[in-house]
């Protein structure tokens, strides 16, 4: 029997079409899953409160669908957002609602899991407390050289923040002054800086530091030795 290989060569070339064609139908029509972070966005904060911990920042989302479906979702254009207008201070549980998601989510995709279920939030009541500034001063003056005075105006600004972080607060310093090898006086505005935690100046200008560096007394000559008793 004579081989030909390009009999039907038609019919041939039509058929591995179509099966590359029913392959792409099938690789696009399979379902595959993608994981991704939504971030939690706090929406209507009641000037009177501070939010002192939250459980989490993000919502994760395991979407499966289509490889078409999945090409079509923009998952940084998402954002769970959360009004808080009604809260109060203590503990508040928000449940993740999934039907906000779903509605956003390209034809041919669903959610098959989300991580949290729920986000806590721990608020606190907002307090302003005036404290006294104290400056931060560093390093030594030249040789010969010493700090007279250091001064702050004002000496004291208005904090505000979570009421047990402020309440514990007696003071603020301000951003380092260095006087390394100075022998005039130094003057700097620097702004004042409350830790770590939920804490800030109500007012964000800077405060004056002047620092007065002026010679230093010189040191007493030895007194002479004390003549003894003159012998007979």
């Amino acid at each position: 029997m004579t081989f030909r290989p390009f009999a039907n060569l038609g019919y041939k070339l039509l058929a591995v079409v179509f099966a590359v064609f029913l392959w792409l139908v099938a690789r696009g029509s399979s379902s595959v899953e993608r994981g991704f972070d939504v971030p939690v966005v706090l929406q209507r904060l009641p000037d009177e409160l501070v939010v002192v911990d939250q459980s989490a920042d993000v919502v994760n989302l395991r979407v499966a669908g289509t490889r078409a479906a999945q090409r079509n979702l923009e998952p940084e254009r998402l954002e769970y957002a959360i009004d808080i207008s009604g809260a109060k201070p203590g503990v508040a549980k928000f449940e993740v609602d999934l039907s906000r998601f779903e509605e956003k989510l390209p034809r041919g995709s669903r959610i098959v899991s989300r991580s949290p279920a729920q986000i806590q939030l721990n608020l606190e009541s907002r307090v302003t407390r005036p404290v006294r500034v104290r400056p931060d001063v560093e390093g030594r003056p030249a040789d010969g050289f010493r700090i007279a005075s250091v001064d702050v105006d004002p000496p004291r600004v208005k904090i505000s923040g979570a009421r047990s972080e402020v309440l514990r607060l007696s003071e603020v310093a301000t951003e380092m002054v260095d006087v390394s090898g100075a022998s005039v006086p130094v003057e700097r505005e620097v702004h004042v800086s409350p830790g770590a935690g939920h804490l800030w100046a109500d007012d964000p200008s800077p405060v004056k530091v002047r620092i007065d560096v002026q010679p230093a007394p010189a040191a007493p000559e030895p007194a002479p030795p004390r003549a003894g008793p003159p012998r007979g």
